[in-house]
């Protein structure tokens, strides 16, 4: 058996990887552009950790861990023709797409990258879709990192994945509608969809995995060696918002809590999200729901206050005096929301959960203070308008 992940050199991509191939024998095949590498290049910042060579890091797997079932295969999933090769040639078994131009900072730069991040991930997923319909492949198990993005901030508890509709007397249950804020989540809406009629027209039995914020360095393979770190971005285009804090305090700068900062986002840890993946994709085929299933990939709601102070808190420990500041919101957002969601079905795959955030955080800075030395080289890329300052002197 086969199991293809693409996004394999990404952030949650690489580390799922490894977890796969660490508990079966099935050869795991990985696919990578190495885009990633470069929309971090091109707005003037780095990994924080350093991001080994893909032919050193499955060096290290080896090495480390034995892993001798591992393959790569660089190429553009956005290009058919591509994709037609490697589905005809490997016949995965289990598809675990987690590759896509994941920024919404990103995405909202100009029309040029909005353009390009939904033709690259809404060209991608439906390249795959349709390649295993073309190829008879329509038993493979198709599972996609979409995002909690897609649902917006309702006033109500989100369900996971439909909710019932109910008009003139009249109930059914359809698809939660795309509320997603940035042309980056709405791919991820459209992606849910396009599964969503793949799964109708094709059977093909999907998994939409709609993942919330990750944070978190490591996990137990990755800890093994420096040549399996997965990458850590930390500024404002590509850093999650609790990296960036983190990366902040690390540095010596105050977090940077946009308004109020009682708003509530859905967060997991690095472990638990790479645990979820790896259980769908080893979910043996008798076993698995010929269906498609949404999961809320979530451990629970935390505020950005929360995450601020947490992270002031915890800094204690490694010696950083954190100071806590609030600025004024560059976004359009209801600054006390109180998020509510659930997440049933993926607490019950993962069962229990692995990290909290307290502890996830003290992860987080066991690793940017020994790499602080990159972080305040790039300190400029904390906030806002870097890239957009240089294209517009570019454009003078």
């Amino acid at each position: 058996m086969t199991i293809l992940v693409t996004g394999a050199d990404g952030y949650v991509g690489w580390p799922t990887s490894l977890r796969i191939a660490k508990r079966t024998d099935d050869r795991v095949l990985l696919v990578d552009n190495f885009a990633r590498r470069e929309w971090v290049d091109e707005i003037g910042s780095t990994s924080a950790t350093p991001v080994h060579p893909i032919e050193s890091r499955l060096d290290a797997a080896e090495e480390t861990h034995g892993l001798t079932n591992l393959s790569f295969v660089e190429g553009d999933l956005a290009d058919k023709d591509f994709v037609d090769e490697i589905l005809a040639v490997h016949e995965p078994d289990t598809v675990v797409h987690a590759a896509a131009q994941p920024s919404a900072p990103y995405s909202q730069i100009n029309g040029e990258r909005a353009n390009y991040t939904q033709h690259n991930n809404l060209q991608s997923t439906r390249n795959l879709l349709w390649g295993l319909e073309e190829h008879d492949l329509t038993d493979t198990h198709f599972v996609e990192t979409t995002t909690t993005g897609v649902y917006g901030a309702p006033e109500f508890p989100i369900p996971e994945g439909g909710a019932t509709m109910e008009n003139q007397g009249e109930r059914d249950d359809v698809p939660f509608p795309a509320m997603a804020g940035s042309w980056y989540h709405l791919t991820k809406s459209h992606d849910a969809a396009n599964m969503r009629l793949a799964h109708q027209q094709f059977d093909i039995p999907v998994s939409d995995v709609r993942t919330a914020i990750v944070y978190g360095t490591q996990t137990e393979e990755t800890r093994a060696d420096d040549r399996l770190n997965t990458r850590f971005d930390f500024d404002y285009y590509f850093g999650t918002v609790a990296h960036r804090f983190a990366a902040q305090a690390v540095a010596g700068y105050p977090v940077t809590v946009y308004g109020k900062g009682e708003q509530r986002k859905p967060f997991i840890s690095l472990e638990d999200s790479v645990e979820g993946l790896a259980q769908l994709a080893l979910t043996d085929p008798a076993d698995r729901p010929d269906d498609h299933v949404v999961y809320n990939q979530v451990t629970r709601a935390i505020s950005i206050v929360e995450i601020a102070e947490t992270i002031a808190d915890v800094g204690d420990d490694y010696g950083l005096d954190v100071a806590v500041e609030h600025f004024q919101n560059p976004r359009d957002e209801d600054e006390t929301h109180k998020m509510e969601i659930e997440q049933d079905r993926y607490d019950a795959l993962i069962g229990e959960q692995a990290q909290d955030f307290q502890s996830g955080i003290h992860d987080v800075l066991d690793t940017l203070t020994d790499h602080a030395d990159v972080i305040e080289a790039h300190e400029d890329r904390f906030l806002p308008g870097v890239l957009e300052d240089r294209l517009e002197n570019e454009k003078d």
